[in-house]
C-alpha cells in the first residue's frame, strides 16, 4: 500500500473505497481475480481526473488532485460505498486523537455527534479507547452524542499502521465489476427497457456489446445511438462497447411480402434473434439480453416469447420479465437513460390489426420458413459498427442531418421566404416560417417523419437537428434548392426554366 500524507500535496485528495459485500464471500482466488478487474475499471473510470488506485485485500483507496472521481465512483459496479477521508495518520492513538479533534471540533459545534471505530492488524489500542477518547475530547463542543441518528458520524478506520478518518459514506452501486462474468450482447432499441435490461446485465458483471435493428432510419438511429453512448460513457467502465447498426429496412420488407401480417411481430423478433446471435458468436458473446416484460406488448405474452426462443442459437436473458413499466421508468431516470427514452418513437409495431398473441412455435417457424433468409446476411455484412465511448457530439448530429431523398410519406417543409416558395416548391410542401418552425415544431405530428429545406441547407439542418433531439424523424435536405433541384430533375419533377 502506498504511504498516504498526512498533510496536502499534489493528488492531495484520499478516498476510501469499499468492495460489494458479495466479493467478500467469493473464494480467495476468485476474489483476487474480480478485485484486479475491478482496481482496472476504476483506474479507467478516473483516467480522466489525475488520479491513481492503490489497493489492498478488502478496501481500495483513490489519490487525486480534485474531487473529480467522487462524480464516477457511483457509477462503477463491484463498490458498494466510498468515503472522502478528511484526514490520515499513522496508527497512533494520539495522532488519531489529535487528527479528530483538530478535523471535527467545529463541525460537531451545537449539533450531535457519535464515533465508529474499525479496526484490523495489531495495535495498542482498542476501537473503544478510541471512541470513548475522541469522544470526551469533542463532547464539551458539541449538543450531545446520539449514538443512533447523529447529525454528524465520525467514522475512524485503523487499517495496520495507517488511520483514516472522515464523516460521508456515499453508496455504490454494488453488483460485480464488469468484465468478471464474460460478454454477451444486448438487443437495444432506444426504448427504455432494452436500456434497463442491458444496465442490470452489466452489474452483474457482464460486459456488453449492442446490436440495434433499425427500423426507422437515420433520425432513429441516432435517437438510439444517443442512449447507448449513456451506458456506455457512464457506465462501462474497463472496456468499450461497440454498438452494431444493422439496416432493418430490407429484412422488414422481405417479411411483410411473404409471413401473415399476424405473425409479422412474431417472426419479426425472431429475425432480430438471429441477427444477435449471429454477432455475438463473431464477438465471442456467452449470451443475448433482451428487455423483454412478460404481458407487455402482443409478441412478449409467454406463449410468444417461448415461441420466438427457438430462433436464438445464444441463451436469451430477459432480466426484464417481472418488472412493470412504471418499475422500468423509475430505474432508467436512475441510470441516466430515460430523458433520452422518452424521445424515442415507437418503430417496432408493424403489424395493423390484431397480432397473434398466442403463437405455436411450429406455426412462427412456419411463417418464418417463406422468408429467404439470405437477407439477413447481407444486413449484417453491411451493418455499421460504432465505437460507442470515442464518439463525438459532432459524430452524434452531422451523419444523421441530411437526406438526399424524399420518402413518399414524408411531410416536406420549405423554410424559405413566401416569395421563394411562390416561385417555386416541391409539390405538396408546406411553408413555415424558419424562427416559427424553430418554436413551434413541437406542435407537429410526432407519428410522421420530415424533410426539411432552405436556400443553402443551413437553417433547415438546424432546425432539423432540434427537431432530432426532440424525437422527432426529422432531415435537412443535401445542398439546399441546388441539391433539391437535381433530385426534382432526376425524378421528374417539374422546376423553372434556367434553374438546374
Amino acid at each position: 500500500m502506498t504511504t498516504h500524507d498526512e498533510a496536502a500535496t499534489s493528488r492531495d485528495r484520499l478516498t476510501l473505497l469499499r468492495l460489494a459485500g458479495e466479493m467478500a464471500i467469493k473464494s480467495k482466488r476468485t476474489r483476487a481475480a474480480f478485485q484486479r478487474r475491478l482496481v482496472r475499471n476504476i483506474e479507467d473510470a478516473v483516467r480522466d481526473a489525475d488520479a491513481a488506485v492503490d489497493f489492498g485485500w478488502d478496501r481500495l483507496f483513490v489519490r487525486s488532485a480534485t474531487d473529480a472521481p467522487h462524480e464516477v465512483l457511483p457509477r462503477v459496479f463491484g463498490l458498494s460505498s466510498f468515503s472522502p477521508v478528511e484526514a490520515a495518520v499513522p496508527a497512533e492513538l494520539a495522532r488519531i486523537l489529535e487528527a479528530g479533534e483538530a478535523t471535527y471540533a467545529d463541525r460537531v459545534t451545537g449539533r450531535t455527534f457519535a464515533i465508529r471505530c474499525r479496526r484490523s492488524g495489531q495495535q495498542e489500542f482498542s476501537s473503544r479507547d478510541i471512541m470513548v477518547q475522541l469522544g470526551d475530547r469533542l463532547l464539551p463542543r458539541s449538543a450531545g452524542v446520539d449514538l443512533d441518528d447523529p447529525e454528524i458520524a465520525v467514522h475512524v478506520e485503523v487499517r495496520d499502521d495507517r488511520a483514516y478518518l472522515f464523516s460521508e459514506k456515499r453508496p455504490g452501486p454494488g453488483g460485480l465489476p464488469i468484465g468478471v462474468e464474460g460478454r454477451a450482447v444486448a438487443l437495444i432499441s432506444g426504448g427504455f427497457d432494452s436500456a434497463v435490461a442491458a444496465w442490470l446485465l452489466m452489474k452483474r458483471g457482464v460486459a456488453l456489446d449492442y446490436v440495434f435493428c433499425n427500423l426507422g432510419g437515420d433520425a432513429y438511429e441516432r435517437a438510439v445511438v444517443q442512449v447507448a453512448k449513456v451506458l456506455a460513457d457512464d457506465w462501462s467502465h474497463g472496456y468499450r462497447p461497440a454498438l452494431h447498426a444493422v439496416d432493418f429496412t430490407g429484412v422488414v420488407n422481405v417479411m411483410r411480402d411473404a409471413a401473415k401480417q399476424s405473425y409479422w411481430q412474431v417472426v419479426l423478433k425472431r429475425l432480430m434473434y438471429r441477427v444477435a446471435s449471429r454477432i455475438g458468436e463473431e464477438l465471442g458473446a456467452g449470451a443475448i439480453v433482451t428487455g423483454e416484460a412478460i404481458g407487455q406488448v402482443s409478441s412478449q405474452t409467454l406463449t410468444n416469447l417461448r415461441a420466438i426462443d427457438p430462433a436464438a442459437s445464444l441463451p436469451v436473458f430477459r432480466p426484464l420479465l417481472g418488472f412493470d413499466k412504471t418499475e422500468i421508468i423509475e430505474r432508467a431516470r436512475r441510470i441516466g437513460t430515460a430523458g433520452l427514452s422518452e424521445q424515442v418513437r415507437e418503430y417496432c409495431a408493424i403489424a395493423p390489426g390484431r397480432p397473434v398473441t398466442a403463437a405455436a412455435a411450429d406455426a412462427v417457424a412456419r411463417e418464418e420458413s417463406r422468408l429467404d433468409l439470405g437477407v439477413l446476411d447481407r444486413a449484417i455484412e453491411e451493418r455499421r459498427v460504432l465505437d460507442l465511448r470515442g464518439l463525438t457530439p459532432t459524430d452524434l448530429v452531422a451523419p444523421y442531418l441530411h437526406t438526399e431523398e424524399i420518402p413518399d410519406d414524408a411531410v416536406v417543409i420549405d423554410c424559405r421566404p413566401e416569395s421563394a416558395f411562390r416561385h417555386w416548391h416541391v409539390p405538396g410542401a408546406q411553408r413555415h416560417d424558419e424562427w416559427e418552425l424553430l418554436q413551434g415544431f413541437r406542435h407537429l405530428d410526432r407519428d410522421r417523419s420530415y424533410v426539411l429545406y432552405c436556400a443553402h441547407g443551413i437553417q433547415s439542418a438546424h432546425i432539423a437537428e432540434k427537431m432530432q433531439r426532440a424525437g422527432y424523424e426529422a432531415y435537412s435536405f443535401k445542398g439546399g434548392v441546388r441539391g433539391l433541384l437535381r433530385w426534382a430533375e432526376e425524378h421528374g419533377v417539374a422546376v423553372p426554366e434556367g434553374q438546374t
